[in-house]
């Protein structure tokens, strides 16, 4: 059975008046939900005095630490009494443009081990938001509520990122062309070339690679939002990112070879070839240490999970992994 520690260290906060220079000291508790393991073994035996909290470079100082099992405190350590909230809210956050069945089985797993009446749950996907709470009935209805929401994640992924989908099929489909142009030797290409056909294939790969990108863009807005959200609701929360491994098509390497076996003359077109499938490393859209101070300062959990999965082959082309400009912000939240 899942448990935690919460600690509950006292911040000091500095409020000036607007046109005076007097300053007023005040101190709030702030929750801080930790797990701590020691290989695969959870660590329970954990006191007040083995914890250190820091805020700013400067040392903060623990009030109470209690371990939680669920909704129950079963040992507690207090400086002086508290009565925190043990109430559970869990959100669960699909970032993904496909459905994996995986999901199923992640979803009946969570509905019948892990939720439990009181708790409330709120569900994100790339269509909607949806809130629910566990009534006392919900064991009774737990099958019937678990279809229904494993029918409204998969719609909504599929729905909601079907551009995504139609995108990555275009550009798949430009570059296999692509890819046959250049196999085919330069009089094919310069036949092509000659008529506009392979560097309109170019501009449209462009075009449709630029508005792929744009739909993989991470809102910032949203997320430091969605924690200030979380910032107003008191108890247990925890948010389960879901992310999948993404992919774009590339020329293949010999494909690629040829090409500019065949075109070393021309600078212009290996030049445009080359800018469109430098598929390099790139750095991440958003404020990864805002967001992650953002969720720390609401007490929230944060757990990353990645779905893998192989891409599929097709002939003169290769698909490469496009998923660590969030790949990395994402486990970097979760740490």
């Amino acid at each position: 059975m899942r448990k935690w520690i919460w600690l509950i260290a006292a911040a000091p906060l500095a409020f000036a008046a607007a046109q005076t220079i007097q300053h007023e000291t005040k101190t709030v508790n702030i929750e801080i939900p930790v797990r701590v393991f020691k290989g695969a073994a959870f660590v329970d035996t954990l006191m007040l005095d083995d914890f250190e909290v820091w805020d700013n470079d400067k040392p903060q100082k623990l009030e109470a630490v209690y371990l939680v099992k669920k909704t129950n405190i079963e040992r507690r350590e207090e400086a002086r009494a508290f009565a925190p909230r043990m109430a559970r809210h869990f959100t669960l956050v699909f970032e993904m443009s496909e459905f994996d069945p995986r999901l199923d089985e992640g979803l009946e797993f969570f509905m019948n081990n892990v939720l439990i009446p009181g708790d409330s749950l709120v569900v994100v996907t790339p269509m909607k938001t949806y809130r629910m709470r566990a009534e006392a009935s919900f064991g009774q209805e737990r099958s019937q509520i678990l279809k229904r929401l494993v029918g409204l994640v998969r719609r909504d992924i599929l729905i909601g990122n079907s551009e995504y989908r139609s995108l990555l099929e275009d550009l798949k489909g430009i570059a296999r062309n692509l890819a046959g142009s250049i196999s085919g030797g330069a009089s094919s290409i310069e036949g092509q070339f000659s008529g506009g056909s392979f560097e309109e294939q170019l501009q449209n790969y462009a075009a449709n690679l630029s508005r792929f990108e744009a739909l993989r863009q991470v809102d910032e807005k949203q997320f430091l939002e969605f924690a200030r959200y979380l910032n107003t609701i008191e108890g247990q929360k925890d948010v389960f990112l879901f992310y999948q491994r993404e992919f774009v098509p590339n020329l293949d390497p010999k494909i690629m070879n040829q090409f500019l076996g065949l075109y070393n003359g021309r600078v212009d077109v290996i030049l445009s070839v080359m800018s469109l499938f430098d598929f390099s490393k790139r750095d991440t859209t958003f404020d990864v240490e805002a967001v992650k101070r953002a969720f720390s300062d609401s007490s929230t959990a944060i757990h990353f999970l990645f779905l893998t999965s192989q891409a599929e082959a097709a002939p003169g082309i290769v698909m490469e992994e496009r998923t660590e400009d969030v790949f990395e912000p994402f486990r970097e939240m979760a740490r």
